[in-house]
């Protein structure tokens, strides 16, 4: 059978893996592009054997890139979360990790030109209509990905990407706390709700009886436990302004406790009902927030300095994540974080003309 052959990159971004393509390569958006989606990374199936996916959320992404229209943009970014194990494509939330490497896609492709040892590069993050400026290190014209900068969750060293945030708050529940408080109850335990560039909900592990530095492994393991965070993220699906989330990632699940590591926060967050290997950029961004929150379920377990910048690392099953954050008369302001990123490879991923052929787009 003739397969349609697409113009892909597939690049490691932070702690993910995903498919980078130039919108004017996939069909425009709707139910075709999303059959496209699926049949790239092999969806749905548990273990994608017949696509390009790696049988987990982390590796089942895809970032779609054009040339921004917008005069404080260079490109727009649409981040795609292709469910493993079901026929669904979620373009309800950013990515952080996927981000850091659309700065060095747009490098690639032609879409900005390399300007120096730096080279910024504004974003347009079109799942929730903020905006991010990458800093990629470039020298000779080229992206560098070799450097000194390690990430936990990634092994060996990278160069350094500083990505920096003006204003996520709210950006997909239009408030940091879109509950209008900084604390709640739901089925009798307490919670933050909380969106600073990603919708989470916060709960102390030990209000379900654990202590929050559980494998990853024991907490996919604890049907109980999942039940209830289940339960929980129905109901403030709702409350955040989010309607029924039964069919999405968002809001995020994520479990604090008190730092084990000279961190401010532990952590363990779910996507939304596998336990996380880490913990996702924006997903960090709002705990860290969190952090500095009078009243949130944080307080009394993170570890916090006095000052207007804050440096947080919040600790996750593979090592932490360091956040740094603003305040600006006492508010939650600018927010900025080094990842790093790497191209795997350049080519075609293929796919059953049966499902889409170029002379089919529309």
């Amino acid at each position: 059978m003739a397969q349609t052959r697409i113009p892909c990159l597939l690049m490691r971004g932070g702690t993910s893996k995903g498919a980078y393509f130039l919108a004017d390569d996939l069909p425009a958006k709707g139910a075709l592009r999303d059959r496209v989606l699926l049949a790239v990374m092999g969806s749905p199936d548990p273990r994608q054997i017949d696509g390009i996916g790696g049988a987990d959320p982390l590796t089942s992404k895809v970032a779609i890139i054009r040339r921004s229209r917008r005069e404080d943009a260079d490109v727009d970014y649409l981040f795609a979360q292709v469910v493993v194990d079901e026929a669904r494509v979620d373009y309800g939330q950013n990515c952080g990790n996927i981000l850091a490497g659309v700065g060095p896609f747009a490098i690639e492709r032609g879409l900005v030109t390399a300007t120096g040892a730096l080279t910024p590069v504004r974003i347009f993050m079109e799942n929730t209509g903020q905006l991010a400026v990458a800093q990629v290190p470039t020298a000779r014209g080229q992206v560098q990905y070799a450097g000194d900068t390690r990430i936990d969750g990634v092994p060996g060293l990278a160069a350094p990407l500083l990505v920096s945030f003006a204003d996520v708050a709210g950006s997909s529940c239009g408030a940091l706390l879109p509950t209008g408080n900084s604390h709640d109850l739901i089925d009798a335990v307490p919670v933050t709700c909380i969106d600073n560039g990603m919708p989470v909900v916060l709960l102390r592990a030990e209000d379900f009886g654990i202590t929050g530095h559980e494998s990853r492994e024991q907490l996919d393991g604890n049907a109980a436990l999942k039940a209830r965070l289940e339960s929980i993220r129905l109901q403030a699906g709702p409350r955040m302004q989010l309607g029924d989330v039964s069919q999405r990632n968002v809001p995020k699940m994520c479990l604090v406790s008190a730092p084990h590591h000279g961190g401010a926060v532990n952590t363990r967050s779910f996507i939304p009902h596998r336990c996380h290997a880490s913990i996702g950029v924006f997903g960090a961004v709002s705990v860290a927030s969190a952090c500095l929150i009078e009243g949130s379920v944080v307080q009394g377990l993170a570890r916090i300095t006095p000052g207007s910048t804050q440096r947080l690392s919040v600790e996750h099953p593979s090592g932490e994540f360091t956040v740094q954050i603003s305040q600006q008369n006492g508010a939650i302001g600018r927010c900025g974080l080094v990842r790093t990123a790497r191209l795997l490879f350049d080519g075609y991923v293929c796919i059953a003309q049966q499902v889409w052929s170029p002379a089919d787009k529309t």
